[in-house]
């Protein structure tokens, strides 16, 4: 049986471009400056030696400089508008054509800049020159050269122009590569290889079952349209996964969000989050508020049943999952017990609970603690959740589990599309080299793939059941082919 540094050592070897040395010291260090993972592991890369030694003075140097917080936004317009300097950083760009002024504007949604249209302008030739980077994502990380002129959209007002950019693209990802390297491992060390990518050491987890746990919070990153819930006790790193692996996703912590806000803003004709993202989270969703609880279920039901809402006249059409994720109290932790009475109103209704395709139960996964930081060599967060973001375009994985299994006839088409959306996803993250059914070990598919998302999807079943005797607390009895 392979120990974690026999895992550590093949990784290095296999991902000889794509791996650093993660040392939970560094990464408070990071954490200290709001720093999330991906960027964190790209910095590593550029600064660390061969033995993945990195010096944190040039670091702090480094992020001083090119990675400016929200609080340092007015010290750099005041360089660009007062004393005519252009200023270089690293951050994240939205990019609006505006037809009837025949401008491309761009937002810093990081500054919360601008506050008024017009007041950010695209200088054409950049446009011109990185149109594919700019518009490949709704946003996109790059480093941004700005500068401001006292001429906008007219000679009467002034603006912020864009005036250099340079995609952040640390490397090219291959998804074949990733799929052939899998074969060099075992699924035990395959699954220790992908905790550590995550930050996670695989020594702290009790079994095989916990392990499970944590990462089927990844399938929104590489399946779309996922829609699950996860009810965990504190301290068990929901936030931190969510929101920091990847650049792909978004965090809606407590507060209130609008329909506006995650669909489509008439009144500015911008697209809402599901549409530029691949995953939203709802955190702390017994805390979280709705301006308009009946508006929202109402968009909310059509989209996690089709992908797509209307909103006034527009078809609102998206790719992202939809995520719950709460706190709960130790006597609560029964799948047999109510346990969503706790969440908000429009989250207690059956006909909306059903559109969730599973649940995750957050009590077994170990609460974060120091021991459960990785510490050694793994994948980078970076390459990782990228390899992830492409995955969920392939479409052959969903083709092999519909020629594998097996629904009974007169199965609920809710429960069957949920447990082969999930199993899809499982069957990427843990077998990626599947490509056809002669790679499949059939036993091994049933444990780890469809047998966890039948699992996922009864508790979602046994909830409804609780709540309205109109739903039966069973799934589709989904086997094997013969």
């Amino acid at each position: 049986m392979s120990t974690v540094n026999d895992v550590q050592s093949k990784v290095r070897s296999v991902f000889p471009d794509a791996v650093i040395y993660k040392n939970p010291e560094y990464h408070n260090f990071f954490s200290s400056k709001s720093i999330p993972s991906f960027l964190r592991d790209w910095i590593i890369m550029r600064f660390a030696d061969e033995e993945g030694n990195i010096d944190i003075d040039k670091v702090a140097n480094f992020i001083k400089s090119s990675l400016p917080g929200a609080k340092d936004w007015e010290s750099l317009k005041s360089k660009m508008v007062n004393d005519g300097q252009q200023v270089r950083f690293l951050g994240k760009i939205r990019i609006e054509v505006d037809v009837k002024m025949g401008k491309t504007l761009f937002q810093l949604p990081e500054f919360g800049y601008p506050k008024k249209k017009y007041e950010a302008l695209v200088d054409d030739y950049v446009m011109a020159e990185h149109k594919e980077d700019l518009l490949s994502d709704s946003e996109t990380w790059g480093l941004l050269t700005c500068e401001y002129r006292p001429y906008g959209i007219d000679d009467r007002s002034g603006a912020i122009w864009l005036v250099d950019f340079k995609p952040f693209r640390p490397y090219k990802v291959s998804i074949s590569y990733y799929q052939e390297a899998r074969r060099e491992f075992t699924l035990d060390e395959w699954i220790d290889v992908l905790l550590m990518a995550i930050d996670y050491n695989p020594e702290a987890f009790a079994n095989e079952k916990q392990k499970l746990t944590l990462l089927s919070r990844l399938l929104p990153f590489l399946e779309r349209r996922v829609n699950l819930v996860e009810l965990a006790p504190k301290g068990t790193g929901k936030s931190y996964m969510m929101s920091q692996l990847s650049k792909y996703g978004w965090l809606v912590s407590g507060g209130s969000i609008s329909r506006a806000k995650l669909f489509y803003d008439m009144s500015r004709r911008i697209p809402g989050l599901v549409s530029r993202y691949d995953f939203v989270v709802f955190d702390e969703i017994q805390t979280i508020e709705f301006p308009d609880p009946d508006e929202m279920a109402g968009a909310l039901k059509g989209y996690l049943e089709m992908g797509q809402t209307q909103i006034g006249a527009e078809r609102i059409v998206g790719s992202a999952g939809i995520v719950l994720m709460g706190n709960i109290k130790s006597q609560s932790m029964d799948v047999f017990k109510d346990m969503f009475q706790q969440l908000p109103s429009i989250f207690q209704e059956s006909a909306l609970l059903d559109r969730f395709h599973g649940f995750i139960k957050g009590w077994d996964i170990p609460r974060m603690k120091s021991h459960v930081s990785a510490h050694g060599w793994s994948l980078n967060v970076e390459y990782f959740t990228e390899i992830l973001h492409a995955m969920r375009e392939d479409l052959v994985y969903a083709g092999i589990v519909d020629d594998l299994l097996q629904v009974p006839s007169g199965s609920d088409l809710r429960d069957t599309v949920a447990i082969k959306r999930l199993t899809t996803g499982f069957l990427k993250l843990l077998f990626p080299h599947v490509r056809d059914l002669r790679d499949i070990n059939k036993e091994e598919f049933e444990k780890y793939c469809l047998e966890p998302a039948k699992q996922m999807r009864s508790i979602i079943k046994i909830q409804m059941s609780l709540r309205d005797s109109e739903f039966q607390p069973t799934v589709p009895d989904i086997t094997l082919k013969i």
